[in-house]
């Protein structure tokens, strides 16, 4: 038998990668390699759960087995590449090699470690993937405080899933408005005004120093003194992709593990897709780039090289308390906001130095004109003469 194409990861990237690259190629060998149970889920349902009364096992769609009938693939599950072999064409398994004729590194990021003193630290959750969800759910049954670190878009779509599960909700965050670097002052303004209007209470410019226990609750002190009691505390500081094992094998990383307009990394036959991935120097941990490039590196691993590329791709945030819809301008990009505010209802465009709409950041009512912005806004990745089709992909 051949050797097989290789995805590591089945999350969001290696699923939609997998599904694809099946729409073309029904026979290929292909295997499918992940450190967890290789459940099909969408991560961004996790910051919805509370709200919908979802656990982890509802959230979930479709276990391992399924996913490797669906599409005739092998899906070896709760299993680590310890090292990848560029020149040889082979990943390990502990003490097992397996060769690949194609390898994709679909394996995404991972939470910001937090540090914090204290005898409670272990009850910090990070919130990552289903498995982390299952874990918070669990340990939060039956308690109802909740402590966020990070004002950040998943802290705050955190905040507003438990709130609007009853929960009470604390945040914590260095910055001194929510959402900073995604969001204009006046459009953040109007993001916190609409949490704290479900009962969202902000400590910014803070962070967690101390988690102690106290009996049954958790104490926590912040940067500036203040004492608060809560159940459990959330991390939503950020994620980090996983870029370690790529540079010990030799291949190129930057923020991402660098990849040019093929998705190929530094090395030939080994590609890199989804929130791992630096595309000309952007790391877009997003749903919508995350899709185009499953799209085009489907049908370059078919045969058929296809450079990925990025239309406007606005992100909307889920704080259904204040709903909101980003387009983050370039970075470098010169220009300034130009903002209408109405209470909540905040209309936010980036124009460059002749007017050019280069971004946008819509809140309230106003997202209902994201379609007609959309039609404005430049490619964040410009469309390439596509090159010839190459007669076998080996």
């Amino acid at each position: 038998m051949s050797a097989p194409v290789v995805i590591i990861g089945t999350g969001l990237a290696g699923y939609n990668l997998a599904r694809e690259f099946r729409k073309l190629d029904p026979q290929t060998p292909l295997l499918m390699i992940t450190a967890d149970d290789g459940r099909s889920y969408s991560k961004p349902l996790l910051s919805t759960g509370f709200a919908a009364n979802r656990n982890a096992e509802t959230l979930g769609m479709a276990a391992a087995g399924t996913m490797a009938e669906q599409l005739n693939a092998e899906i070896r599950t709760h299993t680590r590449v310890t090292r990848l072999e560029p020149a040889n064409r082979c990943v390990w398994i502990g003490n097992e090699p397996v060769a690949y004729r194609d390898l994709v590194l679909a394996w995404g990021a991972q939470a910001i470690q937090v540090q914090v003193e204290g005898a409670a630290a272990d009850l910090v959750f990070p919130i990552n993937d289903l498995h982390d969800y299952g874990r918070f759910r669990a340990a939060l049954e039956g308690k109802r405080r909740v402590l966020i670190l990070g004002a950040g878009l998943i802290g705050c779509e955190f905040a507003n899933d438990l709130l609007q599960g009853d929960h009470e909700v604390d945040l914590v965050a260095p910055g001194e408005q929510v959402m900073p670097g995604l969001l204009p002052l006046e459009a953040a303004r109007a993001v916190r005004r609409g949490l704290e209007g479900i009962g969202a209470r902000f400590h910014l410019g803070n962070v967690l120093e101390r988690l102690e226990r106290n009996g049954a609750e958790l104490q926590a002190t912040l940067s500036d003194g203040t004492q608060l009691t809560c159940d459990l505390v959330v991390s939503a500081v950020g994620l980090r992709p996983r870029t370690a094992q790529a540079a010990e094998a030799g291949l190129a990383v930057a923020r991402g593990i660098v990849v040019d307009r093929l998705l190929q990394t530094s090395a030939a036959h080994v590609y890199a897709l989804g929130d791992c991935a630096e595309v000309e120097g952007l790391n877009l941990l997003y749903v919508m780039p995350l899709m185009a490039g499953a799209r085009a590196l489907a049908k370059t691993l078919f045969g058929n090289p296809t450079f990925v590329s990025y239309g406007p791709m606005p992100v909307t945030v889920k704080t259904s308390a204040c709903p909101v819809v980003v387009s983050v301008p370039p970075a470098g990009r010169a220009g300034s906001w130009s903002v209408e505010a109405h209470g909540n209802d905040v209309k936010a465009l980036y124009l460059g130095p002749g007017g050019q709409l280069l971004g946008y950041a819509l809140t309230g009512s106003a997202v209902q004109e994201r379609m007609a912005l959309n039609k404005q806004l430049p490619p964040v990745l410009a469309e390439l003469p596509q090159i010839l089709s190459l007669k076998s992909p080996n």
